[in-house]
């Protein structure tokens, strides 16, 4: 079957799904994979079908065995992006209602000024690579970046940066399709050390409040409600690692693509194009979440297709991305694309609640690179992680000109 095409465990396909992809979506919208025993969406539109209709579902089921798994599983069973209506509900409006307390456009500052300070500081990056040095700017700029713009907003040491880090890839690593005994350890490990860590800077917030969002999410109320202890913990954990595994992904896969693409970066770089419309395209060309799932909750017609209660729908967001009923030239990249209706951010109930955080840490944080070193280059090949869900890069090695 065409479906068996998309075999997560080839190289090759790590390295370029694209055109595996783009023989699903001629295929069909909908397309049965026998070894997942899932229906993949192809297409921006049954993409767009499945997560807009309420009727699917985010349905969290327990990672085996129970007991082993228990700190993994804890922290997606309290949390909001696992949860549908009523939980959901409750859940996401206690964490909006601490967000929308301006917290994200106070960032603003602090972001512009952490980018000014990495770049420019006595041995940082500008200095590095104007020596003629080469850098790997994803572990010097993009992956620690994220991790601070979340701990200074969370109101978490910045100084734990390398465990946050560390704890948030070995949990995200289980979102891949079969993964063996050692990731699920390693998660296991990770949750248990991540919990007891949130859980320890929620005690000091209670004894010490500050102006952060663990302070707000602490306080917040939804009527007569509050977050319990083991839901604020879970927050916490998903605002960490959604607040900057996606980012760092963006950076790297769009700089990658800007930097593979002399033209475009020109058009960046020389301002033809604003870094807020390019940043759309860097989403789009080479999306970092590939796959979001979805479980019917009842039978559900899709694209002439039923859809079986309590079947999954593993919805392929790269795929939609580059579907051309949508986006005219969609295997080109192109930073003055606009409209740019991605799916970037989901869509629907589960839409990603810090996108706009997102665009305004990755918009200041590319903006400050091309200004500061407009001739950047590849300084030898990127590699690729190996993983696809969460699609990103090992390192990206640079240069200051060609």
């Amino acid at each position: 079957m065409t479906a068996d095409l998309l075999d997560t465990a080839d190289p090759g396909f790590l390295d370029d799904p694209y055109p595996v992809l783009a023989e699903l979506r001629a295929e069909a919208p909908l397309v049965w994979h026998e070894t997942w025993g899932v229906w993949l969406a192809t297409t921006h539109g049954a993409v767009s079908a499945v997560l807009r209709d309420r009727r699917f579902g985010r349905i969290w089921t327990d990672q085996t065995p129970l007991d082993e798994m228990e700190p993994f599983n804890a922290l997606h069973r309290n949390q909001m992006m696992e949860n549908e209506p009523p939980a959901h509900t409750r859940l996401r409006r206690l964490v909006a209602g601490a967000f929308g307390r301006g917290h994200v456009e106070r960032m603003r500052p602090r972001i512009a000024e952490l980018a000014a300070s990495m770049l420019d500081a006595p041995g940082g990056v500008v200095e590095r690579l104007n020596d003629g040095d080469h850098v790997d700017i994803l572990a010097t700029y993009a992956e620690p970046m994220p991790v601070f713009v979340i701990a200074d907003l969370l109101g978490v040491p910045r100084a734990d940066h390398q465990d946050l880090r560390r704890w948030s890839q070995a949990i995200v690593h289980m979102y891949e399709p079969d993964v063996d005994l050692d990731t699920k350890n390693a998660a296991i490990e990770a949750s248990e050390a991540f919990s007891a860590y949130v859980r320890g800077v929620v005690a000091h917030r209670r004894d010490h409040p500050g102006e952060d969002l663990i302070t707000d999410l602490i306080a917040e109320r939804d009527g007569g409600t509050r977050l319990s202890e083991d839901e604020l913990v879970a927050s916490v954990v998903l605002l960490l690692n959604a607040g900057h595994e996606a980012s760092v992904n963006v950076f790297g896969n769009g700089m990658h693509a800007l930097l593979a693409d002399r033209m475009q970066l020109a058009r960046v770089s020389g301002g033809e194009v604003s870094v807020e419309t390019a940043l759309e395209e860097l989403i789009r060309y080479d999306a970092p979440l590939q796959l979001f799932e979805r479980t019917a909750t009842d039978d559900i017609e899709v694209e002439d297709v039923t859809i079986h209660q309590g079947q999954k729908v593993a919805c392929l967001m790269g795929s939609a991305n580059r579907d051309a009923a949508v986006f005219e030239r969609a295997d080109e990249f192109d930073v003055a694309r606009d409209p740019n209706p991605h799916v970037g951010f989901g869509m629907g109930l589960h839409f990603c609640l810090g996108a706009p955080l997102a665009r305004l840490e990755l918009q200041l944080t590319i903006g400050a690179l091309l200004d500061r070193l407009p001739g950047l280059a590849l300084a030898e090949p990127a590699p690729r992680r190996p993983t696809w869900v969460l699609r990103g890069y090992e390192s990206i090695p640079v240069r200051a000109k060609e």
